[in-house]
């Protein structure tokens, strides 16, 4: 396995649960409460779902880019 693979695979599997971690923290009470009076999350909680989504997407480049 060459180290583009491992780290397609390990930029993959950060990015997926970087995006759950997003998910969980706009499920709280809290967070549900400020998207009701706002009509946006949090920016931490933004973070989450922006660097998970951008995380994935070079982990699945990587891993489909053949040398």
């Amino acid at each position: 396995m060459k180290i583009q693979q491992i780290a397609g695979i390990a930029l993959l599997i950060a990015g997926i649960l970087l995006l759950f971690f997003g998910w969980q923290s706009s499920q709280s009470i809290g967070e549900q409460l400020v998207e009701t009076i706002t009509g946006r999350f949090t920016d931490n909680t933004m973070w989450y779902f922006i660097v998970g989504a951008v995380t994935s997407v070079v982990g699945v480049c990587l891993l489909a880019i053949k040398k």
